[in-house]
């Protein structure tokens, strides 16, 4: 089942995909798939990104052949950081190339939703905390990071977290290939099943480092083949069964701010 979050009428809504056409949900999806009795059309609506969550909790260096690729070890646990929400951008949006930065790269990346409230949850049930999941690109200032030391600038210039366009609840995780293409050429291409933890090990860890609420995302890390946007590039995260992510690059001062937090 594919969730979408989206204007339609000047309304926020979320709706379940179904053959093109939206079936508008009474409520949030988590607290329950109930239809209003409602469609209308992909088409006539705005996609947003598919939750505004609280936390975007990212994943550094959690794929085998990243860690080869780069000559460093395994890491014996998640290495994490954060995304703020104002980062946040829709499928289709611009991502705006900021004036201070001179390289900005894609990292194409699974991204879990959580699907409820939960704090020191065992990896046995942490798949029944997970709603679904989307795709998503961890874009990245990665001259500002190499300056900086540590990732928080590098990785929070609004638009710098594109996410969607939906979410897609009933996939194996482990059974997935994350890709990326730049311009249609095929970039980064790894199954998932090369990430050294889960994603039902990475949420329990960060369960017991800070209550996920609903909506709250884990971003679980990016394959081999990170590489450098320009303007006027077209980068797309595709990942089969979930769904293809797609964006433009925009060189600062002439793109569209991230998403505005809701009402």
């Amino acid at each position: 089942m594919k969730i979408a979050r989206y204007v339609h009428k000047g309304h926020i809504r979320f709706g379940v995909l179904e053959d093109g056409l939206l079936h508008e949900l009474q409520r949030t999806p988590f607290t329950g798939i109930r239809r209003q009795g409602r469609t209308c059309r992909l088409e006539e609506v705005e996609l947003l990104t598919p939750v505004f969550p609280q936390k975007i909790v990212a994943v550094g260096l959690n794929y085998r052949d990243h860690a080869e690729e780069l000559g460093m070890p395994i890491p014996e646990e998640p290495i994490l950081f954060m995304k703020p929400p104002s980062a946040l951008l829709a499928h289709g949006g611009e991502i705006v190339y900021p004036p201070m930065s001179k390289r900005v790269d894609y990292e194409a990346e699974l991204v879990l939703v959580c699907g409820k409230e939960c704090r020191h949850v065992p990896v046995a049930e942490a798949p029944s905390c997970i709603l679904g999941y989307t795709c998503g690109n961890d874009v990245t200032a990665r001259d500002l990071q190499a300056r900086d030391g540590q990732w928080t600038r590098a990785k929070s210039f609004d638009t710098f977290c594109p996410l969607g366009p939906f979410i897609e609840t009933e996939v194996d995780p482990q059974g997935l290939t994350v890709e990326l293409r730049l311009n249609g050429e095929l970039r980064q291409s790894s199954p998932a099943s090369n990430m050294i933890f889960s994603p039902a090990e990475l949420l329990s860890f960060v369960s017991r480092v800070m209550t996920l609420y609903p909506g709250d995302v884990i971003m679980t890390g990016t394959p081999p083949g990170v590489g450098e946007m320009s303007p006027g590039d077209v980068v797309e995260v595709v990942i089969e069964g979930v769904g293809t992510l797609r964006n433009t690059v925009v060189r600062g001062g002439d793109g569209t701010a991230g998403e505005e937090p809701p009402a």
